[in-house]
């Protein structure tokens, strides 16, 4: 019997790794079927559950394997699942149970290591990335994590070696390309511009296009070729955009609907509300937050929690909705009728696994939360909400020359310009709605005044957000700590004005969002 056992756990496995869940499912069934108590069996009906799209079942017979045999592989995986459903306090418990005992296999560590990632413990990931690439080298897909990795955590020489290795055993991986351009600024002398052309023209894959387009305009910009490097962005943008299905319409239907419900949270009840006083940096992206957020999370009082899903989340929790959508408008309407309080305190919970430090205060640089400025301003009566602003026309450029996550919808706006102009068009409306029912709530800083004096406007902003003056937040690029977001390279720099007017080297191309500003009267001087 061990050794049919064992026969049958082999071929299970084989058939997850062919991707054949069907055969997978049946044969873990049988397992199960014969020892109600086979852990293995539970963990891989577990594993070809959620792989077929059911994770709530998948987390069942995981945790049912991790109570039988509590291995590292089998917390590895029910981590990820947690994870997967926004359990965030339960991944992080069965991730530091792991630690116990951590796996032996490639796969278990760079599963607890993309967790860990995910919870923004970028230096307990890259722990694990490194076992997986010592286990198992000639994966790509695990070297790339750790390249990733180290560049958040500011290791960009070894990211920089770590993706030219990747590169070298698969040139066409489009991802690590894109990751390096994004390292440093090129320069003439050191670029891989003929390497990424080469390497585009031969590519078939429309993602693969998307990013090495990115990768190759950013670049040509980097070397002194701003018009061939828009046309490049140009053209692959255009690309992509044929490829979804998005109407601005969508999007509006989103504006339409928190401010049409605006009038019922402003009265909704707020019971028990929390005294804490996070910090929410909100904003059209691409338009300094994760600079604010480093300015502010070098205060000695404060860490940064990065930028967090928490109050969407919360919102959504509330709503009680079932749409595939975190934010929608029947979310909205129904999270809208929600006890305030309820919504702070779940908010504050989902944050809680993100913080390193509970005496702190905290930063939430999540651009996205300015559709939520009112319910944060109802939860959290405590909570600083600090807005950036910038040139409406340098705004739109920089969202269109960001490549943000592919796969997500809310950001399908960003691929065509008069798709971003119009976007911010509602967002410059939302943000006149939040100034006249909010009043003192929402500190609008431009960021084009931040570059221009940075200690006058510092100064301003730490006193809205109830901080004493540091001058620790002038030297915000000494920074030690991670920057998962585009901007790292960035940040990790004193302020600089390359990017103030840069629409202006563009003119011509963007007169056509020009022209529609002004039908809006939105003001681009």
């Amino acid at each position: 019997m061990i050794v049919t056992r064992s026969r049958r756990i082999d071929a299970a496995r084989d058939a997850l790794a062919l991707g054949d869940l069907q055969a997978a499912h049946a044969m873990a069934a049988g397992l199960v079927a014969d020892n109600a108590n086979d852990a293995e069996g539970h963990f891989l009906l577990g594993v070809a559950a959620s792989g077929g799209g059911r994770i709530q079942a998948g987390i069942q017979h995981l945790v049912r394997a991790v109570a039988l045999d509590p291995q590292g592989e089998y917390r590895a995986q029910l981590a990820k699942l947690f994870c997967l459903v926004r359990r965030d306090g339960d991944a992080a418990a069965t991730l530091r149970a792991a630690e116990l005992s951590p796996p032996s296999d490639a796969l278990s560590r760079d599963t607890i290591g993309c967790v860990y990632a995910r919870l923004g413990d970028h230096a307990a990931a890259l722990v694990h990335f490194v076992h997986a690439v010592r286990l198992c080298s000639d994966n790509s897909e695990y070297r790339y994590n750790q390249a990733v990795t180290l560049n958040f955590l500011g290791r960009v020489d070894e990211a920089e070696a770590a993706l030219e290795a990747l590169i070298a055993m698969a040139p066409d991986h489009a991802r690590a390309h894109h990751l390096l351009s994004s390292l440093r600024k090129q320069s003439a002398a050191r670029n891989h511009v003929a390497r990424l052309g080469q390497t585009h023209a031969r590519v078939r894959d429309g993602r693969d296009r998307l990013l090495l387009g990115y990768a190759l305009a950013k670049e040509l910009e980097d070397v002194g070729e701003p018009d061939q490097a828009l046309d490049i962005l140009c053209a692959a943008n255009g690309e992509h955009r044929r490829t979804l299905d998005y109407s601005f319409a969508r999007d509006a239907a989103a504006f339409d609907a928190i401010e049409a419900s605006w009038p019922v949270v402003r009265a909704a009840p707020a019971l028990s509300v929390s005294s804490e006083a996070p910090i929410f940096i909100i904003g059209m992206p691409r338009t300094g937050t994760t600079l604010v957020d480093r300015i502010v999370s070098s205060h000695p009082e404060v860490e940064s929690a990065g930028e967090l899903q928490a109050m969407p989340l919360a919102v959504k929790a509330a709503s009680g909705t079932r749409t595939r959508t975190v934010l929608d408008p029947e979310t909205i309407a129904a999270a809208a009728r929600a006890d305030m309080g309820a919504i702070g305190h779940d908010y504050l919970q989902r944050a809680g696994h993100h913080r390193r430090n509970p005496e702190a205060r905290f930063t939430d640089k999540f651009p996205g939360n300015f559709q939520y400025a009112g319910f944060i301003a109802k939860a959290l009566p405590g909570a600083r909400i600090v807005c950036l602003r910038r040139n409406p026309m340098d705004t739109v450029l920089a969202n269109f020359r960001n490549l943000f996550a592919v796969s997500s919808r809310y950001y399908d706006y960003s691929y065509d310009l008069l798709d971003i102009a119009a976007y911010y068009v509602r967002f410059d409306r939302l943000m006149a709605l939040w100034a006249s029912e909010l009043p003192g709530r929402v500190l609008e800083l431009r960021y084009e005044d931040l570059i221009a004096d940075q200690e006058g406007q510092t100064r301003r902003l730490l006193d809205h957000v109830g901080l004493a003056w540091s001058d620790d937040c002038l030297s915000f690029h000494t920074n030690a700590a991670p920057v998962s977001t585009p901007s790292a390279a960035q940040v990790r720099r004193p302020i600089y004005t390359d990017s103030v007017a840069r629409w202006k080297r563009h003119a011509e191309v963007l007169e056509p969002v020009r022209r529609f500003f002004e039908q809006h009267g939105i003001a681009t001087e």
